[in-house]
């Protein structure tokens, strides 16, 4: 059932909400060796559920995600919770305020199970970078789940939750539920607020939604869009249609073809598919070149970093966070604080966009890739001046195996080969689950900017074809 099937029957009263809890923290117990939370609220779970039960007996108003179960990433703060960002750095920090986005999934009635594993300061591709160790995948424990959102990828795809709240910075949301069979949408940069949020790169993070429907997700969507006076870069969301969107009477859909070169046997066979059923749909289907997408990669990767070495630098240990038993000169003391509180793919990201930041190299690098990153949002927009839509496979292979990129870190980059671009032009991106012989394989769909609503339909329509 999608949210609002399971919505109508807690208010019928054929089902009630702590049926759904107990449901939900029975998943969890089986599906323990995953390593999927960080933290369990079931006290306060359950307590939710008995106010929602009274609400529902007194016949009372109730929110539009009333019941409904759901975890977020664990780097969205909740007052007075604990938010470790999977990190040493702040395994004992209690958060202040609450994040915005999850305050109105709050505010709708929906009840949180718990927070996820992620990358520690979600910097990964697989989720072995935390401090709580690997996150597994639900179809084959051995494998990656993706990252940094594996955590919330896997309740969801583990039937724990209806939906799941992560952050997509360079695909974050979108390879995890390509990994794992499940939607993930990434929306256009400031539709949804990132306040209450521990900030990885700023200019790319998004407040991304990972679900098991296109339904879930644009009721969702709906809900959490809006300004924030907290967060200045959050845009205007009333033009979207979101639950009246139409298509174009043809649409017209332009393949990536540097994302369509040496894939895994796997992701081609279900890629092509998808290409197949598209043409069924007697829509228009063109090959397109953008031919500096191929140099996203190594921009992302240089833009990402030195915004990574900008925002970790208010971790020192003193204010708030771990800090070491130590009894130096307070340089000495940060400078422990921040090796211990680090993990290894944080101190990598620090010493590289250190690096392309600091004098005599800031030219060479930064403003080279500033540059880059200009002339790939150009290559979009004059892209979506042809085509609705432009489409690629998620990611070149299915999961790969835990362990085997985690000594090669570029290998493990190369992962986010197709996602990293939409990310750098700030477009709305959906992973949608194709049919597939093996192991899932997700489809990439992109629009233009502050098209979220006509993205989410052509997910939908394209979902009722191939899942």
């Amino acid at each position: 059932m999608n949210i609002d099937q399971l919505t109508a029957n807690l208010k019928a009263r054929k089902i009630s909400p702590t049926q759904l809890v107990n449901q939900a923290l029975e998943e969890i117990e089986k599906s323990k060796d995953l390593n999927i939370f960080t933290e369990v609220f079931k006290d306060s779970a359950l307590k939710e559920a008995k106010r929602l039960e009274e609400k529902i007996a007194n016949n009372k108003s109730l929110g539009r995600l009333a019941g409904i179960i759901f975890s977020v990433k664990d780097n969205f703060l909740q007052k007075d919770n604990l938010t470790t960002a999977a990190a040493p750095f702040l395994t004992n920090f209690k958060a202040p305020y609450t994040a915005t986005c999850l305050q109105k999934l709050l505010d709708e009635d929906a009840i949180l199970i718990g927070k996820v594993n992620l990358d520690a300061f979600a910097h990964g591709t697989s989720t072995e970078n935390s401090y709580f160790g690997p996150t597994k995948n639900p179809h084959d424990p051995k494998l990656t789940p993706g990252g940094s959102s594996g955590g919330s990828a896997v309740s969801v795809a583990s039937n724990i939750c209806q939906f799941s709240l992560g952050t997509d910075t360079g695909g974050s949301v979108r390879l995890p539920a390509s990994f794992c069979g499940v939607f993930g949408f990434k929306p256009t940069y400031g539709l949804l607020s990132r306040y209450g949020i521990v900030a990885m790169a700023s200019s790319t993070d998004c407040v991304s939604i990972l679900t098991r429907s296109v339904e879930d997700m644009k009721l969702l969507l709906d809900i959490l869009k809006g300004q924030d006076d907290l967060d200045g870069t959050t845009i205007d969301s009333s033009r979207l249609q979101i639950n009246s969107a139409q298509l174009p009477q043809k649409p017209k859909v332009g393949i990536i073809e540097e994302f369509n070169q040496d894939l895994d046997p796997v992701v081609e066979q279900s890629f092509n598919k998808a290409l197949k059923t598209i043409k069924d749909l007697d829509w228009d289907l063109e090959t397109v070149s953008l031919k500096d997408i191929k140099l996203s990669l190594a921009c992302y990767y240089v833009l990402v970093s030195a915004e990574v070495s900008s925002n970790l630098s208010r971790y020192d240990g003193l204010r708030y966070g771990q800090q070491e038993s130590l009894n130096q000169a307070e340089v000495d003391q940060v400078s422990a604080n921040r090796q211990a509180g680090f993990m290894t793919e944080n101190k990598r990201r620090i010493m590289l966009g250190t690096y392309v930041l600091s004098q005599g190299y800031y030219e060479a690098y930064y403003h080279r890739a500033q540059k880059l990153r200009t002339l790939i949002c150009q290559q979009f927009d004059q892209a979506f001046k042809k085509y609705d839509i432009l489409i690629s496979p998620v990611s070149p292979t299915p999961a790969f195996a835990l362990g085997s990129k985690i000594d090669n870190p570029v290998q493990m980059y190369l992962a986010d080969l197709m996602t990293v671009a939409p990310s750098l032009a700030g477009i709305p991106a959906i992973s949608l689950p194709l049919p597939s012989q093996g192991l899932p394989v997700g489809l990439q769909i992109m629009s233009p900017q502050k098209t979220d609503d006509i993205n989410l339909k052509f997910a939908e329509v394209l979902a009722k074809e191939l899942c």
